[in-house]
């Protein structure tokens, strides 16, 4: 699921916010290993 929200907030159809909470943090680890990681502020 991690990468799942991480490829739908890079390409715009989700924002970091709409993550739930218990997944923010692997979603946050996964856009950081993909250089994305000001897509989680």
């Amino acid at each position: 699921m991690d990468v799942i929200y991480a490829t739908l907030i890079i390409r715009g159809f989700r924002t970091f916010a709409q993550v739930p909470m218990t997944l923010q943090g692997r979603v946050r680890d996964v856009l950081v290993e993909l250089d994305m990681g000001h897509l989680a502020e």
